[in-house]
């Protein structure tokens, strides 16, 4: 099955509606639980006031002070809390719980709870909180820094011919996954708890909770996840920490489904960031001599997981350019807003957005065109990154050749596409953006000798199960994972099942993220799968020339065989410190072609074709990884034009419905094609390499080259709406 199109063994019951999420599986004698959330960004908590007039008596209620271990959600600091107990940091901070027998008198009782502050000024403004004297973390409000220097910069630039600079901006983003934030907590009869629900990192629940309950009895278990893109990596850790608190005093089972609009005014989002370049240039031949970044971050009120966004910023920000002198620096600081958090490119779409960018600002200012001058500054084999990385086999030629020639064979004019299909006189100028980009794949650095990765396979009677704290979100590991252990012990695929994807029976994976699924998880999963045969040659003394199908017909033995691999570390050489050596065990490299049309009046934008070459490795299921690239394309093309997240003055999302969050359908996709290279990675499962995250990165340079191929009009800030693109419009006729 491997490298074939396969149908996912989840698709027939997502579709046919047999599938059952949190908020499906029927519960008996079930409480529901509800938050109350501060309606202010910046306060003392100097009480909280039930109602005395109101009903109490068949209301769970808590606050910090139930809280039996320690008040706090352990990620990178021990920073954030989870229920405020004194000081309140943003709007729609979590500050009581409360479970009733019903939905409908839990969200009644909520209204008679009322909060008491005291005010407090409020930094809502990121570029303005490095150093602020309203200090939110530390001495200076920085969460996290991280600097890169190769080459000699001084020097470069002070014999530099030619200097560049600019700033970028990118925006907020929501997840927005189809199934809500949602998570139940169960009482267990050894007086523990089960907590199941929509997560996507079983394990970072199981250690939060350990702290925060006082002792170790419960499990986690993920129930059907309807999408998450980094938005249920560390979110549902508080969630779950929430409906435990409630389950315990109780002693009912509680669930808690977050509505549309207070998950998209609570949860994290993706970081904004202002990026400012300083290039130079050798103006004759285009070629880069120097490159100084400075990436600015907005983590919000607590650091959650944005040190980890900030360094692959950094790591990403001088793009697939070979450079000889390099200075990057990224901090992530502190505001009195909702905290932002995982989303799928985790601080790479950012900086390879503002790289994009200012490539297009080098041509422009140098009269170079776009395209010749990536073609000069490309990476080749054998060149240095900037954290010093010998790149072995870069394809970043080989993905940009593909755009280039489907270019060639896409006249951007040609007769493809009627502009004005419902007959309605529109003044339509056509663009064409073409943008090339690298994502790290994996942990950064050690990181995966770290969280050594391991995963059990099991013989049971004839079929064979996979236990694996890995899940599938809607990105298919479900399916990926039988398939691999299906190939390497020659076994049709309906004897190889997942098993339940519960802490208290499958081990630690590492977190379901860094697009390090497939490549490195999918490789201790087909390791335990060799083990597995091992183990059973070694039971039955097998002779040699005998299938694993032929050694379970032979085997006397009833009882299940269980085997565990684990990932075997690496020899990359990393320095945490100085950010020198191998920064990821591989790249994944992609490039973007971007055919539009702009709407001169409106400022609308019409997407008319996205072309996307990848080099992902081998492609395991080939369908499916064309459509992770179709659909991170769409999400990346929302963020560059539609999706505006409007935070309002007291810092909180003021269009937290989806009438007014716009997302791109179906109906606004342009025709998409993926040219795959399926060029083998030698660590990976069959040769395959992580690329979960990398078509999210690209798209949003293009679209603003390709407007800027059409209107003549330059945009270095997201998103581009209409209004946006509007009000450039005018201030160009205004000054004409």
């Amino acid at each position: 099955m491997i490298g074939q199109d396969f149908q996912r063994l989840d698709g027939p019951a997502k579709v046919t509606g047999q599938a059952r999420y949190l908020d499906d599986i029927p519960i008996a004698n079930c409480w529901y639980g509800v938050t109350i959330r501060s309606s202010v960004p910046h306060a003392k908590l100097i009480g909280i006031d039930r109602d005395p007039d109101f009903d109490w008596s068949n209301i769970t209620f808590v606050t910090a002070d139930d809280i039996p271990g320690e008040n706090c959600v352990f990620l990178n600091t021990p920073d954030q809390p989870v229920l405020v107990k004194d000081e309140i940091r943003h709007v729609a901070e979590p500050v009581a719980l409360l479970a009733a027998p019903s939905r409908e008198l839990a969200l009644e009782a909520r209204k008679h709870v009322t909060l008491r502050y005291e005010e407090c000024e409020a930094l809502l403004d990121f570029e303005q909180s490095k150093g602020n004297q309203i200090k939110i973390f530390g001495d200076n409000n920085v969460f996290a820094k991280a600097e890169i220097r190769h080459g000699d910069i001084d020097a470069a630039f002070a014999n530099a011919e030619c200097i560049i600079e600019g700033d970028y901006y990118t925006s907020h983003q929501e997840q927005l996954y189809l199934e809500p934030q949602g998570i139940c907590a169960k009482p267990r009869e050894d007086g523990g708890i089960t907590i199941f629900g929509s997560m996507q990192c079983p394990y970072y629940i199981q250690n939060a909770l350990g702290r925060i309950l006082g002792h170790e009895r419960f499990n986690v278990v993920q129930t059907t996840t309807g999408g998450a893109f980094g938005g249920k990596e560390e979110y549902p850790s508080i969630l779950s920490a929430h409906a435990a608190l409630l389950c315990m005093k109780s002693g009912q089972t509680v669930k808690m489904i977050y509505r549309r609009d207070e998950d998209l005014l609570a949860t994290t989002k993706r970081h904004p960031c202002k990026a400012h370049y300083k290039t130079a240039v050798d103006p004759k031949t285009g070629k880069l001599l120097a490159i100084d970044v400075s990436l600015l971050f907005d983590a919000g009120a607590y650091n959650t997981l944005s040190p980890v966004v900030n360094s692959r910023g950094v790591l990403h920000a001088a793009g697939p350019y070979y450079c000889p002198n390099v200075h990057i620096i990224g901090e992530m600081v502190a505001t009195h807003t909702p905290p932002n958090g995982a989303f799928r490119g985790f601080g790479a779409p950012q900086s390879l957005f503002a790289i994009e960018r200012h490539l297009d600002r080098i041509a422009r200012e140098l009269h170079f065109d776009p395209i010749e001058l990536r073609n000069i500054n490309l990476f080749h084999q054998g060149q240095e990154t900037p954290t010093g990385q010998v790149l072995k086999a870069p394809l970043a030629e080989a993905v940009w050749k593909s755009a280039l020639d489907f270019a060639a064979e896409h006249p951007k004019d040609s007769d493809d596409f009627d502009c004005n299909a419902d007959d309605t006189p529109r003044r339509l100028a056509r663009g064409r953006g073409m943008v090339v980009g690298w994502h790290g794949a994996g942990f950064t650095g050690n990181g995966e000798s770290i969280f050594k990765a391991k995963s059990d396979v099991e013989l049971n009677g004839r079929d064979v199960y996979i236990f694996t704290g890995s899940i599938d979100m809607g990105q298919g590991l479900d399916s990926v994972f039988p398939a691999i252990v299906a190939d390497t012990l020659g076994l049709p695929i309906e004897r190889v099942h997942m098993g339940p994807h519960d802490t208290a029976q499958v081990p630690n994976s590492g977190p379901t993220a860094a697009s390090r699924s497939t490549m490195v998880v999918g490789a201790v999963v087909k390791k335990a799968a060799e083990n597995l045969i091992e183990a059973l040659k070694a039971e039955i003394g097998a002779s040699d020339g005998e299938t694993f199908a032929q050694m379970v017909d032979r085997r006397q033995n009833t009882a299940p065989l269980r085997v565990r691999a684990q990932y075997p570390g690496d020899s990359a050489v990393w320095d945490r410190d100085l950010y020198r050596g191998d920064a990821y065990p591989d790249y994944a490299w992609i490039s973007v072609l971007v055919d539009l049309d702009v709407d001169l009046d409106t400022g609308e934008i019409l997407f008319r074709r996205l072309f996307q070459s990848a080099d992902a490795g081998v492609c395991l299921n080939p369908q499916s990884v064309r459509g992770q690239f179709e659909g991170g394309a769409l999400q990346a093309l929302g963020w560059s034009h539609s999706e505006h997240v409007i935070v309002g003055q007291n810092g909180a999302m003021r269009n937290n419905h989806l009438t007014d969050y716009i997302i791109p359908t179906s109906l606004d996709a342009p025709d998409m094609s993926v040219d795959l290279k399926n060029i083998p990675f030698e660590s990976g499962p069959f040769g395959a390499k992580g690329m979960g995250e990398m078509p999210h990165d690209c798209p949003a340079a293009a679209v603003a080259q390709a407007i800027e191929d059409a209107t003549g009009i330059v945009l270095d800030e997201l998103p581009m709406n209409p209004e946006a693109i509007v009000a450039k419009l005018l201030a160009r006729s205004e000054k004409e």
